[in-house]
């Protein structure tokens, strides 16, 4: 998953990994927590993110200038839950022509949670209509947190992956078009580490005949007041299965509800806690990893979480960082 050098104290000799730093990012590359990308037809990209009623920033390549455009929910969502005008973990999608934006409703530490979705036909802030809940709702009763979502397609198939803490990473079936939960389907269980229930943000991204389940594990948050462990912050994840829909396990063959997970990205040199990801094909770069993380040599605080983003490639089936010599 990444290059190891030797580190050696005393005599000790230690493998750890070794991370490329993050690719060039220019303009406005704060304001970036839980970054979703998508890049419309005219090559525009849209980088949406928590906070401010989901900020919006465009640039015309990924490495930027990025420009703040506004909120794109700049009233909030109608959803009747705390937490309605600060929404978390945007995830843009293009279904049909049509653009959805899946949003969470939430606060820090709570399961009163729900995912809600709004609609565009161009991205641009000002042009989004609240469709409000989605059906996805949690509280004490359910055996999972209903936030953090993102949607594939497969094989005709409206997959909504989501979840945090509690009993891990789920995912449920959507209607056509993906605004509602199908009838009738209940949420399975694709990820769950019962020593560390840090699990949040999965995502799946197909390759070579795999579907790759990545997601960020630790603590994300709140760096400036209160450090975790070391090891215990933001990192990036991996399972595969042959199938989208469960059967998940990490390269060592562990399954990923029996606390598998391979290691994508974790804290190096001045890039501490990354996660919030996110995984596309670029028609430039290829398969690409995109996250949020805090620089160390300007600060800890959420407010200053940055935007960074790696090439992958997939080595003998398992994706990896592709170094480059290029760095912020």
């Amino acid at each position: 998953m990444a290059r190891l050098a030797i580190r050696c104290v005393f005599a000790t000799c230690l493998f750890s990994p070794v991370f490329s730093l993050p690719e060039a990012c220019t303009g406005i590359c704060t304001n970036s927590h839980d970054p979703s990308i998508i890049v419309r037809p005219d090559g525009t990209y849209f980088r949406f993110s928590t906070g401010g009623r989901i900020a919006t920033h465009t640039a015309p390549a990924i490495t930027g200038p990025w420009k703040y455009q506004g909120p794109a929910l700049p009233n909030g969502s109608t959803i009747k839950l705390r937490g309605n005008q600060d929404l978390w973990a945007p995830d843009a999608s293009q279904v049909d022509g049509v653009y959805y934006l899946y949003y969470s409703v939430s606060t820090f530490g709570s399961q009163n949670s729900a995912i809600g979705l709004a609609r565009s036909t161009t991205l641009d802030a000002g042009t989004w209509t609240d469709l409000g809940s989605t059906g996805l709702t949690s509280d004490a009763s359910k055996p999972y947190n209903a936030i953090d979502s993102s949607l594939i397609i497969i094989n005709g198939m409206r997959l909504l992956t989501f979840g945090s803490f509690w009993n891990g990473l789920h995912q449920i079936s959507m209607d056509t078009p993906p605004v509602r939960v199908e009838s009738g389907a209940q949420p399975r269980q694709l990820s769950y580490d019962r020593s560390d229930k840090a699990e949040e943000g999965p995502i799946l991204f197909a390759d070579g005949g795999y579907y790759y389940l990545f997601f960020s594990k630790g603590s994300c948050c709140g760096y400036d007041r209160n450090r975790p462990a070391v090891g215990r912050e933001y990192r990036i994840m991996v399972c595969r299965s042959t199938t989208p829909t469960g059967g998940f396990v990490d390269k060592s063959g562990v399954a990923c509800t029996s606390g598998g997970g391979a290691l994508v990205l974790g804290s190096h040199e001045w890039v501490y806690g990354p996660g919030g990801q996110g995984v596309y094909r670029d028609s430039f770069h290829g398969p690409v990893l995109y996250y949020h993380y805090v620089d160390t040599r300007v600060g800890f605080a959420d407010r200053q979480k940055r935007f960074g983003w790696n090439k992958l490639d997939f080595l003998d089936g398992w994706p990896a960082i592709i170094t480059s010599l290029s760095t912020v």
